[in-house]
């Protein structure tokens, strides 16, 4: 009778056990872009916990069961890898990829098929601190910016790209931090050792941003803007 009794308890337990992990699953969509408008195809994403990899789709969409305070990578060739944290309020995963430092990692991605040919870069730079750029070194992130590149000048203050030359209205790069658009008044402001990269966008790549994006643009990532952890 106690053995009964026991292995009646044990059941029950086992099934309230296995019930409440189910019930921390869940079903998570995302999507995977670079530039933030472009989506990237085929980028693999691994759950952490379980070691499950799906691939996004052709919009650069992706499904996968994980568990609540999981954790998914996400995976391109040409580009650096991304960590994204779940909890109980995420709803979908956007996670946008940049590229490595070089300009051959945009043909790696194109050659992967992780970005089609038309939305390549065709003119398009990635500055990060290093020896050559030191961010520390300055005081104003619009210098750091113009003194990435001979392509690039401050005329009143405005960063202008290739000597853009609009009819309407200034010729002023787009300016976006940690996907918010800002005057270079607002970019003067940052710190310098507050950014963790900046890429600068021209051509075909600018394009994905209208005419807002007709005289260049520059994303900048902050430290805290680019944790995903």
């Amino acid at each position: 009778m106690k053995n009964l009794f026991y292995n009646s308890f044990l059941v029950i337990f086992l099934f309230s056990f296995m019930e409440n992990s189910y019930s921390q699953e869940r079903t998570l969509t995302g999507f995977v872009t670079t530039f933030e408008n472009i989506e990237v195809v085929n980028a693999q994403v691994k759950v952490l916990s379980s070691k499950v990899k799906v691939f996004t789709d052709t919009i650069g969409k992706f499904e996968v069961t994980c568990l609540v305070n999981d954790k998914i990578k996400i995976s391109a060739k040409g580009f650096n890898s991304q960590k994204f944290r779940i909890n109980e309020q995420t709803k979908e995963a956007r996670i946008n990829l940049k590229f490595k430092a070089g300009e051959k990692n945009v043909d790696i991605a194109v050659g992967y098929g992780h970005i089609k040919e038309k939305d390549k870069s065709y003119s398009m730079s990635n500055i990060r601190s290093s020896d050559k750029i030191k961010f520390s070194n300055y005081t104003n992130m619009i210098d750091v910016i113009v003194d990435s590149s001979p392509s690039i000048i401050n005329s009143g203050g405005e960063i202008i790209i290739r000597g853009a030359t609009s009819l309407n209205g200034s010729n002023a790069a787009l300016i976006i931090i940690d996907g918010i658009y800002v005057n270079s008044s607002q970019l003067s402001m940052l710190p310098p050792t507050d950014v963790k990269s900046v890429d600068i966008l021209d051509g075909g790549s600018a394009a994905i941003y209208g005419s807002r994006g007709a005289n260049g643009v520059i994303i900048i990532t902050t430290k805290r803007g680019g944790s995903t952890d």
